[in-house]
C-alpha cells in the first residue's frame, strides 16, 4: 500500500499490509487456512498419483497454481519419485540385506535351533547359495514393480501438467513447472533411474562375486525383468522397446546393465570357443567331422534362441557367434592339406590326406547346413551380423573341396580323350567280340567306381553329395558326347562300338548315382536332365541318313554343335581342331570356355575357309557341298531358335 504527501517532491512510501491493524488481526487465521489448504492440496496430489486419478490431480494442481506453489510442488514430486526409485535400487542390490533375508528364510525352512556363528556372512556358501539366488531375484522383481509404479506416476503427472491450463491466465501448467525444472519430469526421471541403476549395479558387481556371477550368468533373466518393466510403462508412456525400434530411454536404462551383458557375452564367447577347441582337441589324428560341426552349429542356434526375445542382446550374441565361426574357419584352414596327396586319384584307396580333408569338409558343411536355417527365424539386423560368418563357412567348404573336384574332372576327361586312340573307321570281324567294352570305357568305369567308393564316400554331406554325383555325371556325359562327336574316321563298325560304349557308360553312370537306398531318385539318370537326353539322342544320330541330319525333329535333344560336328565327321572337310592345329582335348576345353555363338562362328568360319581354299586351289567341292548345305541349315535353325 502506498501513501503520498501533498508535496509532490516527497516519494511514495510502501506500507506492509501486516502493519495495518484491521488486516493484522486476520493474519493468523489466513496463515492457518493457507496451511490447511496446502496440506489438503498435497494430500489430493498424492492420492491422485497413487490412484492415477487425472481429474483429482488436475484440481489439486490448480490449487497449487493458485497458491503459487506449482513449480516447487512439481519439483518436489519428481525429486521424491526419483529418490524412491534410487532407494529401491540400492536396497535390491544391498548384499547385507540379501544375506539377512536369505539366512532368515533358511532358518525358517530348516527349523533348527540357532547355532553359534563367528561372524556375519554376506557371501553365500555352497549350501546357502540357492537361498541367496532366490532372494536376489525376488528383490529384483520387487524393484522392477516399484520402478514401473514410479515411472507411471511421473508420466501421469507430466500428462496432466501438459494438458491443464489456468482458466484466467491461460498459463500452461507444464510451462509454469519448467520455471524450476531443468528438463521435463519424464526426462529427469529416466536420467535419475539410469544413473542410479548403473551406479548400484556396478558397485554391487564390484563388491560381490555372488551378485556378479548370478546376474551375468542369468543376464537373459534379468533382461526379461526389464522387458516386463517396459511393457508395464508402455501403456502409460510413449516408450517403445520392440524388435525394430527402441526408444532412447529404454536403451539408456539397459546401458546401465552393460557390465553384466559384457560378462555374459564374454562367457558365451568362451563357451563357443571351447566347443571349437574341443572339436580339434585330437589334433591331426582325430579331426572334427559331422558330429562336431552339428554340435557347434547347435550351440550357436541355442544361444541365439535364448537371446531372441531381446533385439539388442540377440544382435550382440550373433556378433559373438560370428567371431566363434571365424575361429572355427581359422582352425580348419590350419589343418587343411593342400599338397598333391590330397587330390591324387591313383587309388586303389583314398589317401589319408583325402580322408582328413573330407572330415574337415564334412564338419564345415554340417555346420553351415544348420546355420543356414536361421534365415527364416531371425530379423534382418541379426542376419546382417550372422550372414557373413555363415557365408564364410560355405565358402571355406567350397575352397576345401574344389581342388579335389577339379582333379576328378581332369582325371575323367583324360580317360575319355583316349577314345581317339581307337580307329573307329576300321572294319571289325563280327566274331571278335564287338559287344565288349572299349579299353577306355573299362578304365572310365573303374575310375568312376573308385571315385564313388573311396573318394565321395568320405564326405558325409547328405543331398550335397548327390549334387556332386550329378555334377560329375553331367560332366562325364557332356565331355564324352563332345569327344564322340569329333571321333574320326567313323565307320559302321565304329558306330556299333560307340553305341556299345554308350550303353556301358549309361549303366556305369546309373550305378554311380545309386548308393543311397533311402533316396528313390538314386540311380535314375532322368534326374541328370538335358545331358542324359543328349546321350540318348546320340545313338540314333550315328545312323541317320545324311539328308536327315538337318531335320530338327530327328536330332531333338542334341545341341546344334554336336550335330555340326557329326556332319563334318562324315564330310571331307576338316574339323575345327584340325583346322587350327589343336588337340582334341584342347578343342573340347575351348568349347567349354566359350559361348554357343562363338562355337557356331568357329564352325561357320571353317566352312567359309574350306570353300575359299577349294576355289583357290581348283578342287572339286561337289562331295563337300552336301555337307556344307546341311551344316548351314543347322546353323540357320540354331540362330532362329536361340
Amino acid at each position: 500500500m502506498r501513501v503520498a504527501d501533498n508535496d509532490k517532491d516527497v516519494p511514495e512510501q510502501e506500507i506492509p499490509l501486516r502493519s495495518i491493524t484491521a488486516v493484522a488481526v486476520h493474519v493468523h487465521f489466513i496463515e492457518e487456512a493457507r496451511t490447511k489448504v496446502t496440506n489438503e492440496m498435497e494430500s489430493m496430489v498424492l492420492t491422485g498419483l497413487t490412484t492415477l486419478n487425472q481429474s483429482l490431480l488436475a484440481s489439486s494442481l490448480q490449487t497449487a497454481y493458485s497458491l503459487r506453489l506449482l513449480p516447487q510442488l512439481v519439483q518436489n514430486l519428481v525429486s521424491d519419485l526419483s529418490q524412491a526409485v534410487e532407494d529401491r535400487i540400492r536396497s535390491a542390490f544391498d548384499l547385507a540385506k540379501i544375506s539377512k533375508e536369505a539366512l532368515a528364510k533358511d532358518a525358517v525352512a530348516n527349523s533348527s535351533p540357532p547355532t553359534y556363528r563367528s561372524r556375519v556372512r554376506t557371501e553365500p556358501t555352497n549350501v546357502t547359495a540357492p537361498h541367496f539366488t532366490v532372494t536376489l531375484w525376488s528383490r529384483l522383481e520387487v524393484m522392477i514393480a516399484d520402478m514401473a509404479d514410479c515411472c507411471i506416476k511421473v508420466y501421469t503427472l507430466e500428462k496432466v501438467l501438459r494438458l491443464k491450463k489456468d482458466a484466467t491466465t491461460q498459463a500452461i501448467f507444464l510451462d509454469e513447472a519448467m520455471k524450476l525444472l531443468e528438463n521435463k519430469p519424464s526426462a529427469i526421471f529416466w536420467t535419475s533411474l539410469g544413473r542410479s541403476l548403473e551406479k548400484h549395479a556396478r558397485d554391487a558387481a564390484k563388491n560381490s562375486t555372488f551378485i556378479q556371477q548370478t546376474l551375468s550368468t542369468g543376464y537373459p533373466k534379468l533382461l526379461r525383468l526389464f522387458h516386463e518393466f517396459f511393457a508395464k510403462v508402455a501403456v502409460h508412456t510413449d516408450t517403445v522397446y520392440g524388435s525394430t525400434y527402441q526408444s532412447p530411454e529404454t536403451v539408456f536404462v539397459l546401458r546401465a546393465l552393460s557390465n553384466f551383458e559384457t560378462l555374459y557375452l564374454s562367457r558365451l564367447s568362451n563357451k563357443l570357443n571351447e566347443a571349437v577347441a574341443q572339436a580339434f582337441s585330437g589334433g591331426a589324428r582325430t579331426l572334427p567331422g559331422a558330429n562336431e560341426g552339428i554340435n557347434i552349429a547347435r550351440m550357436v542356434i541355442n544361444e541365439l534362441d535364448s537371446a531372441r526375445f531381446d533385439p539388442l542382446l540377440v544382435r550382440a550374441v550373433a556378433n559373438n557367434a560370428s567371431s566363434c565361426i571365424n575361429n572355427l574357419l581359422s582352425r580348419v584352414d590350419s589343418f587343411t592339406i593342400r599338397d598333391r596327396s590330397a587330390i591324387t586319384l591313383i587309388g586303389p584307396t583314398a589317401t589319408p590326406q583325402q580322408a582328413a580333408n573330407a572330415q574337415l569338409a564334412t564338419c564345415l558343411y554340417q555346420c553351415w547346413l544348420r546355420l543356414d536355417t536361421l534365415r527364416s527365424d531371425h530379423t534382418e539386423a541379426v542376419l546382417d551380423a550372422l550372414n557373413p560368418g555363415t557365408q564364410n563357412v560355405h565358402k571355406a567348404y567350397e575352397r576345401l573341396v574344389e581342388p579335389l573336384m577339379t582333379a576328378i574332372r581332369r582325371e575323367l576327361s583324360a580317360i575319355i580323350v583316349k577314345l581317339h586312340r581307337i580307329d573307329f573307321g576300321k572294319d571289325v570281324d563280327p566274331t571278335s567280340g564287338l559287344g565288349s567294352s572299349s579299353f577306355y570305357m573299362k578304365e572310365l568305369m573303374e575310375k568312376l567306381s573308385f571315385i564313388k567308393a573311396e573318394i565321395l564316400s568320405q564326405f558325409l554331406i547328405g543331398e550335397a553329395g548327390r549334387t556332386w554325383a550329378l555334377s560329375i555325371v553331367k560332366y562325364v556325359i557332356k565331355t564324352f558326347v563332345m569327344h564322340v562327336s569329333i571321333a574320326r574316321p567313323l565307320g559302321e563298325s565304329g558306330k556299333l562300338r560307340l553305341t556299345s560304349d554308350m550303353g556301358e557308360l549309361e549303366f556305369s553312370l546309373s550305378a554311380f548315382l545309386a548308393g543311397n537306398p533311402q533316396s528313390k531318385r538314386d540311380g535314375d539318370l532322368e534326374a541328370v536332365g538335358d545331358e542324359y537326353r543328349t546321350l540318348r539322342a546320340m545313338r540314333p544320330l550315328l545312323f541317320l541318313e545324311n539328308s536327315m541330319l538337318a531335320d530338327s525333329e530327328r536330332t531333338a535333344g542334341l545341341p546344334p554343335l554336336i550335330v555340326l560336328h557329326h556332319i563334318l565327321v562324315r564330310s571331307p572337310m576338316p574339323l575345327p581342331h584340325n583346322l587350327h592345329g589343336w588337340q582334341e582335348a584342347e578343342y573340347v576345353r575351348w568349347v567349354s570356355e566359350h559361348t554357343q555363338r562363338e562355337s557356331w562362328s568357329l564352325i561357320e568360319g571353317g566352312l567359309s575357309h574350306y570353300e575359299k581354299v577349294s576355289e583357290s586351289e581348283g578342287k572339286d567341292s561337289t562331295d563337300a557341298k552336301e555337307f556344307i548345305d546341311l551344316a548351314r541349315t543347322v546353323l540357320q535353325n540354331a540362330e532362329n531358335g536361340s
